[in-house]
Order: structure tokens, then C-alpha cells, then sequence
């Protein structure tokens, strides 16, 4: 007996086509809603509780004295921050110098301002006038003076800041600049010397280049603690942020209002430059990454419209 020929279109079994069920997470929606609620109780702890003087904070938040503090904080932020950067890569250079010399002295740098406190750096600029009263710029050992002037004249309250913020930034910098510059492969500075290129050429032309990618982000990170740190300088009454808010609240004995102002100040700052690192970052991973990670709007549109996640680097 002939059997009926099967086809390609021809079911195979009665059988209903198997149901895809989405894999689900109990766990994750039960800590959500734990932490959902301890943060709203915080929440209205705080705006309930009358000792935040909200009143206070509201009337202080845009005070020239508090607005002239966070202009000095950002002014102290980016020419620490220049200092640091350009010392700090001429010392990351210095210390693969050939010259053993030029090697050792950025080693001794690199460890002393490692080793001592910021705080302690800002008191001894702040005072530096103690140990040299005068301070000349001309020919050494008893040669002639082309300049000179009080020690209390050149090394001001700001000057003594960017000096203590900045050396030391770039001590620290310097080691983030020289593991940027250990993650390009020797092969790449082997290949610019057979193409005839001298090391200061292959520097600016290969190898800095190629390790930017690796020295920007902890560049941003550093800007971020920068802009916090600058409250030590208030050991010295240099009136950043930290220091207008205390010279108010020593008026008006708010403390905790004067504070929160402060503090939410820092925060403002801190999530501007957090936003400005995460485009840098990710301006910088399109050599490495085949596919970049969502912007913070593209995963809301993504959240809301329940489109899969797109792209496979980093978050």
C-alpha cells in the first residue's frame, strides 16, 4: 500500500506550538520595594523633621556668599586640576627617561607628595613664609637677584591652595598617566622606531594617543574627588564653599541648614562632572568597543517602550 507523500508545508504533529515564558524574578521585585519604602521613610523623616530648617536652606541656597564659595571651589578645582594634569604627565615622561637622574628625581617626587598629607602640604605652603621671607628668582649660589619679593606677597591664601592641591594631584596623576602609558604594547614604539620616528615624536604621535583611552576616566575621577577635596583648604580660611557656609552659620548658629546647603552644592557639582566623565568615557571606548553602551536616555526610551538592551560594552 502507497503512503501520501510528505510535504515541506505539511504539519508533522498535532501538537500546539511550545509557549516562550519569560523567566521570573520574585527576589528582585521584593528588595525593590524593601528599598523603595526605607528610602521614601528617609524622605519624609527628613522633610518632616523641623531641625533640618528647610526654611533656612531655602533662604541661603542662592546667597552671594554661597554662590561666591562655589565659584571658588570650581575656579580651585580646574587650576589644581591643570597643575596636577601637566605636572603629572612630564613626571609619568620623566620616569621612563633613560637619564637615570631625570628618572630618580621623578621617583623622589612621586613619593614624597604621596607620602605627605594634602592638609599638611597646604599648611606649609600657607606658612612657607616662616622658612624663606623672601622669595628671588636670579643666579644661584650668591649670584645676582633679577626679582624678588616677601614670601607673604607671592604665596597668598589661593596661591598656597593650588600649590598644596595641585603638587600633590600631581604625584597621584603622574602613576595614572604612567599605567596608560605601560598599556600600549612595546611593539607599537618598536614599529614608530622602524618607521624612523625619534621617542619624542612616537610619544606625541603612537603612544600618548593610544594611551588616552586608558588614562581619561580615572581623569574624570580624579576632576570629581578634586572638587571635594578643595574643602581642606578651609584650614587656611580660604573662603570656598565649606568656608562661606561656616562663616554664615557662625552668624546665625543654623548649622545643620548651612550644611545641607553645602552639601547639596557638592552634590550638584559632583553629578555635572559624573554626566561630562560618562560621555567622555564613552567618546573614547568607540576604539575598543564593537558596540557602545546605551545613554542614560536611550535605556529610559528602552525601559519605557520594553525594547531589548542594545549594545553588549560597558555600563
Amino acid at each position: 500500500m502507497s503512503q501520501p507523500p510528505v510535504t515541506a508545508d505539511a504539519p508533522t504533529t498535532d501538537r500546539p506550538p511550545a509557549r516562550v515564558v519569560p523567566v521570573r524574578h520574585p527576589g528582585r521585585w521584593v528588595a525593590a520595594v524593601l528599598l523603595l519604602v526605607v528610602l521614601a521613610q528617609l524622605v519624609q523623616g527628613a522633610f518632616r523633621n523641623p531641625r533640618f530648617g528647610w526654611g533656612t536652606f531655602g533662604d541661603f541656597f542662592f546667597d552671594s556668599q554661597v554662590l561666591s564659595g562655589v565659584r571658588a571651589t570650581i575656579v580651585l578645582t580646574i587650576v589644581a586640576m591643570l597643575l596636577g594634569i601637566v605636572l603629572g604627565t612630564l613626571l609619568a615622561i620623566g620616569r621612563r627617561s633613560a637619564n637615570p637622574v631625570v628618572a630618580g628625581i621623578c621617583w623622589l617626587y612621586v613619593w614624597f607628595f604621596r607620602a605627605v598629607p594634602v592638609l599638611v602640604q597646604v599648611l606649609v605652603w600657607y606658612n612657607i613664609g616662616a622658612l624663606l621671607p623672601k622669595v628671588s628668582f636670579g643666579i644661584p649660589f650668591g649670584g645676582p637677584e633679577f626679582v624678588s619679593a616677601d614670601a607673604k606677597d607671592v604665596v597668598t591664601k589661593f596661591m598656597a591652595a593650588i600649590l598644596g592641591l595641585g603638587l600633590s594631584e600631581a604625584a597621584y596623576y603622574s602613576e595614572i598617566v604612567r599605567a596608560g602609558l605601560l598599556s600600549v604594547d612595546e611593539g607599537q614604539g618598536e614599529a614608530a622606531a622602524a618607521l624612523g620616528m625619534g621617542r619624542g615624536l612616537a610619544l606625541r604621535r603612537i603612544i600618548l594617543p593610544q594611551a588616552a583611552r586608558v588614562i581619561i576616566p580615572p581623569t574624570g575621577n580624579e576632576f570629581n574627588s578634586m572638587l571635594k577635596t578643595t574643602s581642606i583648604v578651609t584650614i587656611i580660611a580660604y573662603t570656598e564653599l565649606t568656608y562661606s557656609a561656616q562663616l554664615i552659620y557662625n552668624t546665625n548658629y543654623q548649622v545643620m541648614p548651612l550644611l545641607f546647603v553645602a552639601l547639596t552644592w557638592y552634590l550638584i557639582m559632583t553629578s555635572t562632572l559624573t554626566v561630562g566623565q560618562y560621555y567622555l568615557e564613552r567618546r573614547f571606548a568607540r576604539g575598543a568597543s564593537r558596540a557602545l553602551p546605551p545613554t542614560p536616555l536611550q535605556r529610559l526610551r528602552m525601559l519605557a517602550l520594553g525594547m531589548p538592551r542594545l549594545g553588549g560594552g560597558p555600563s
